[in-house]
């Protein structure tokens, strides 16, 4: 059983990982964008090769909704669940029909709250990667976290 983790228990530099993985197909991609981003470079294959991504590409919002489902299912239990704050994302290259996407996460801060001593917030940057260790989505996300109960 994975521990649950509480902000006491982290620290700065740690990391952790999805413990599984994700492939996309080409279907999977253009259901997923008729439904929420129904652009051509998402539902059609052959219009697509004529765009910005030369060919078939995920919407970022898929891509950001399996990553959190990898976070969800990752070796970073967090007490209370994962209680996102805001954050910044970016996908420095298109998710692919074919990609295995999996996510590795760091931890780059961990603050007490000086107003709220039951709890505090973390930093934390995930990277979701492809097959062959490429970037496609770079996420730095606060967290709020429960603090340990005396």
């Amino acid at each position: 059983m994975t521990k649950t983790l509480f902000l006491d228990d982290l620290a700065v530099g740690q990391r952790f990982a999805s413990t599984t993985s994700v492939t996309l197909t080409e279907a999977d991609i253009i259901a997923y964008a008729k439904q929420f981003d129904p652009q051509p470079f998402h539902t059609d294959p052959e219009a697509a090769k004529s765009t910005f991504f030369g060919g078939l590409a995920a919407s970022g919002w898929h891509t950001a909704a399996l990553s959190m489902r990898l976070l969800v299912d990752s070796s970073l239990h967090i007490a209370g669940g994962h209680i996102g704050a805001g954050g910044e994302i970016s996908w420095p290259r298109p998710t692919r029909p074919g990609d295995t996407l999996r996510v590795v996460y760091e931890i780059v801060e961990v603050k007490p709250s000086k107003s709220r001593p039951d709890r505090g917030m973390i930093t934390v940057k995930a990277e979701t990667l492809n097959q062959n260790d490429e970037v496609v989505q770079l996420f730095v996300v606060k967290m709020v976290v429960p603090r340990k109960v005396s």
